[in-house]
């Protein structure tokens, strides 16, 4: 069975820093390209950052300079470090496995920023 586990969310002041966690089980996470996306309340959901199975990493505009993806093939965990957090940032934040017609999403966690 397939679990992607987020942690790390929570609430904090703008301009703070959160890293998030995601542990996975039952897939071979190091063939994964693994994702971050975000959705905020009345948006759509959005793809915030990707690092690939080679560690090649992509950002959205308004997150790079801020936000770090980083994977620990031992751990099989991907991890989002970010940084000078603002209020805009605030959203639910998911956890993506994905690998040719397999993807995988986790329940989520938090992110509340507040000005």
């Amino acid at each position: 069975q397939v679990q992607l586990a987020e942690s790390g969310g929570g609430l904090v002041q703008a301009g703070g820093s959160l890293r998030l966690s995601c542990a996975t089980s039952g897939i071979i996470f190091s063939i994964f390209e693994m994702g971050w996306y975000r959705q905020a309340p009345g948006k759509q959901r959005e793809l915030v950052a990707s690092i690939s199975s080679g560690g090649s990493t992509n950002y959205v505009d308004s997150v790079k300079g801020r936000f770090t993806i980083s994977r620990d093939n031992a751990k099989n965990t991907v991890y989002l470090q970010m940084n000078s957090l603002k209020p805009e940032d605030t959203a639910v934040y998911y956890c993506n496995a994905r690998f040719q017609s397999s993807t995988f999403t986790g329940q989520g966690t938090q992110v509340t920023v507040s000005s």
